[in-house]
C-alpha cells in the first residue's frame, strides 16, 4: 500500500474481524453524504470498513483486496486487480451512471455483481426539468427581474410569449428509471407524452401511458422535448443541427442527463437562431468556462448540473445499499439497487462527475 492509501485507509478494530470486510471508495461522495448517523452507525457495526482513494485503490493490500466481499465507489480496476478481489460479491456505484472502467465480462463470469443507487436522482432530475418547461411557457424568473427592476408588464401585456404546457405535445428521448419519472410528473398536464428509446419494445412504453414513436416523428411533432438518455457508444452526439431543424419553432429542448448526447455547438447555434428554446442541467465540461458562449445566450436557460443533488437523495442511497447488503450476505440477490445489464453495461460511456 502506498502511504498516502495508508493515511485514507481506516479499518474497523481487532475486534470487528469476523465481520464482512467493505471497501469504501466513493470519491467524489462520501461516507458521511450518503449516510445518515444511524445508517452510518449500522454500516459500521455490520462490517470492517476500510476508506480509501480512486488513485490509491489498487495499491491496497493483499489481505485487504482478497478480504474484500463488497466495494461502495465504482474505482478503475484492472484485471489485474480483480483477480486479487477473491471474496467480492458486489461493487455499489453510488455515482449514477455506471462507468466503462472494469472488466465486465470477468465480473460477471465470476457472478460478481455491478450495481447503481442512480434512480434516487430520477425524480429530483424530473422535478426539475418539470420546472424548466414551466418557466419557458410562463417566463416567471424573467418576470421577477423585470418587476424587481420597475419594467413589469401588467396583465396580457406580460404574457406575449406565454404558452401552457396543459395539452401539449411532449416528446422524452430515453425512458429509463429518469424518463418514467419525467412521465409520471408530467401526468397531472394531460400532455400528449410520445417517447422514442430504441433500447426499449413498444409494449413497456405502451404499459406506462406514453406513445411509442420514431426519433424523427417526435422531433417535428413535439412542443417540448426532454433528453433523459443515457450516452452510450452508440449515441454519443447524436442530436445536432439536422434534429434541431427538424423540431417546431419555438419549441422548447430540456436537457437532464449528459451533455455528450448532443452536439452542443449546434444547440447553441439553434437556440441562437431563434428556432428553438432551450434549457440543460448539463454542460460538456463541468464546471464551465467563465466566458463560454452559452452563459450569455438568450433562449437558454441554465442549470449547474443541481438538478439531483439534493440531500433526501443522497441519504436514500445509504439505505440501498443497506438493503442489498443485508440480502448478499444472506445469499440472495441485490433487489434494491439497479443491476448492470451484461449486453449494455459495455456500451456506457458516461464520465464520471467531479462535484456532487
Amino acid at each position: 500500500m502506498t502511504d498516502r492509501a495508508a493515511a485514507h485507509a481506516r479499518e474497523a478494530d481487532g475486534a470487528s474481524a469476523g465481520r464482512p470486510l467493505v471497501v469504501s471508495v466513493p470519491h467524489p461522495r462520501t461516507l458521511d453524504l450518503i449516510f445518515t448517523p444511524e445508517q452510518r452507525d449500522v454500516l459500521f457495526r455490520r462490517y470492517r470498513i476500510v476508506e480509501t482513494e480512486p488513485e490509491d485503490f489498487a495499491g491496497l493490500s493483499d489481505e485487504i483486496l482478497g478480504s474484500a466481499r463488497y466495494i461502495v465507489g465504482q474505482p478503475a480496476i484492472d484485471p489485474e486487480t480483480l483477480a486479487r478481489l477473491k471474496s467480492l460479491r458486489c461493487v455499489f456505484n453510488v455515482e449514477s451512471n455506471l462507468i466503462d472502467n472494469m472488466p465486465y465480462e470477468t465480473l460477471f463470469a465470476r457472478g460478481i455483481h455491478v450495481v447503481t443507487t442512480g434512480a434516487v436522482f430520477a425524480l429530483p432530475v424530473a422535478e426539475m426539468g418539470l420546472a424548466m418547461a414551466l418557466e419557458m411557457c410562463r417566463g416567471v424568473g424573467a418576470a421577477d427581474e423585470a418587476f424587481r427592476a420597475g419594467r413589469e408588464a401588467w396583465g396580457g401585456a406580460g404574457n406575449r410569449d406565454a404558452r401552457l404546457l396543459s395539452g401539449s405535445d411532449v416528446g422524452i428521448i430515453g425512458f429509463g428509471d429518469l424518463g418514467r419519472a419525467l412521465n409520471r410528473v408530467l401526468s397531472g398536464f394531460r400532455a400528449r407524452v410520445r417517447a422514442y428509446d430504441p433500447w426499449l419494445p413498444k409494449s413497456v412504453l405502451l404499459e406506462h401511458g406514453v406513445e411509442p414513436t420514431g426519433l424523427d416523428d417526435l422531433l417535428a411533432g413535439s412542443d417540448f422535448v426532454f433528453v433523459t438518455a443515457a450516452v452510450t457508444s452508440e449515441n454519443r452526439g447524436f442530436l445536432g443541427a439536422e434534429a434541431f431543424s427538424r423540431m417546431r419553432r419555438g419549441a422548447g429542448f430540456i436537457l437532464l442527463s449528459r451533455a455528450d448526447v448532443v452536439d452542443f455547438d449546434a444547440l447553441m447555434a439553434a437556440v441562437a437562431s431563434g428556432h428553438i428554446r432551450a434549457a440543460s442541467d448539463v454542460f460538456p465540461q463541468e464546471p464551465l468556462a467563465r466566458d463560454h458562449t452559452v452563459r450569455g445566450l438568450a433562449g437558454f436557460l441554465r442549470s449547474a448540473h443541481r438538478a439531483g443533488a439534493l440531500g433526501v437523495a443522497f441519504k436514500r442511497m445509504g439505505d440501498m445499499v443497506l438493503e442489498d447488503m443485508a440480502l448478499m450476505d444472506r445469499g440472495l440477490p441485490p433487489a434494491v439497487c439497479k443491476r448492470a445489464e451484461r449486453e449494455t453495461v459495455s456500451r456506457m460511456r458516461s464520465r464520471p462527475v467531479s462535484t456532487n
